[in-house]
């Protein structure tokens, strides 16, 4: 995989890295499992590493699925190492009680210590109006909205170029299974959201930053240049794409990962000797010794 030099254009390099809470350069994790066990590793992890890590996500629905003292449980543990607790992705499942039904899901949130609410734009399958007044909605009760969107779209949800317009109305057609790449639309809808109150945008992997061997460089610099470093957040699934991402970008970039990757992400952060490529290979072979 070629390696880019760090574009200096985003970052000083004797900038230091800021306290919690930071407003970019943030590290999003994903809690480990779900089961009462995870709770003593989860507490380990944030008593090792807290410090770098600004987020925590539930994944897909999971927190459903739990006691609801045991959700509280783990806010209030993220709270207390300044780590802000977001839902994953499960509101879309709530729009089945209408708007009253959502407003009921965001007060609870909000009851049981979550900090941001995630809107998964792909799956949630509303019009763009429908999104943007569940942003407000969110807002409206002090919590921070995160809506995610991916590069491929449903062929026959796709605007002619004539309605991509902001504020244009855009007439509902059949749905279909055809899908194609768009980045132009991602960027449009996501630009929205933030003028709507939206606090990051998470970028889908799934065609952009799934494998460190198929980055959408493109894609990718398309989407920081229009929508900006600090308002994005992307997901980089294995040492070898955030190593790109922070070589390219600098510390400044905001990035969801693995629990398990906190440490070798926060070295590539800081410049720590010996985190390149080829102490991730040697790495590799020796095991995760020292990073949770």
């Amino acid at each position: 995989m070629a390696m880019f030099a760090r574009n200096h254009f985003f970052e000083d390099e004797d900038e230091e890295r800021p306290e919690k809470p930071r407003h970019y350069g943030l590290t999003e994790i994903r809690a480990p499992s779900y089961s009462i066990t995870d709770l003593t590793r989860l507490e380990g992890i944030l008593e090792a590493m807290g410090q770098f890590v600004d987020s925590l996500k539930f994944a897909g629905g999971t927190c459903s699925l739990m006691p609801k003292t045991f959700i509280k449980e783990i806010t209030e543990m993220a709270h207390r190492h300044k780590v802000n607790v977001g839902t994953g992705d499960w509101a879309e499942l709530l729009l089945q009680k209408g708007p009253s039904g959502f407003k009921q899901y965001v007060q609870e949130c909000k009851d049981l210590g979550f900090d941001v609410i995630d809107l998964n734009a792909d799956s949630l399958e509303v019009p763009e109006e429908t999104l943007l007044r569940l942003i407000r909605i969110i807002k409206n009760e002090r919590l921070k909205a995160k809506p995610l969107f991916g590069i491929n779209f449903e062929r026959s949800a796709i605007p002619s170029k004539e309605d991509r317009a902001f504020g244009a109305y855009i007439a509902p057609t059949p749905k279909g299974s055809e899908m194609i790449e768009d980045v132009e639309l991602l960027i449009r809808k996501a630009e929205r959201c933030l003028e709507a109150g939206a606090d990051m945008i998470m970028i889908d992997a799934e065609g952009i930053s799934g494998r460190a061997d198929m980055l959408r460089t493109d894609a990718i610099a398309k989407i920081i240049g229009r929508l900006g470093l600090e308002k994005t957040m992307f997901e980089a699934a294995s040492p070898e794409t955030f190593e790109w991402f922070v070589r390219r970008y600098g510390s400044r970039v905001n990035l969801f990962v693995d629990h398990s990757h906190v440490g070798k992400l926060e070295c590539f952060r800081s410049g720590a000797l010996g985190m390149n490529p080829s102490s991730i290979t040697r790495s590799r072979r020796l095991g995760p010794a020292i990073f949770f």
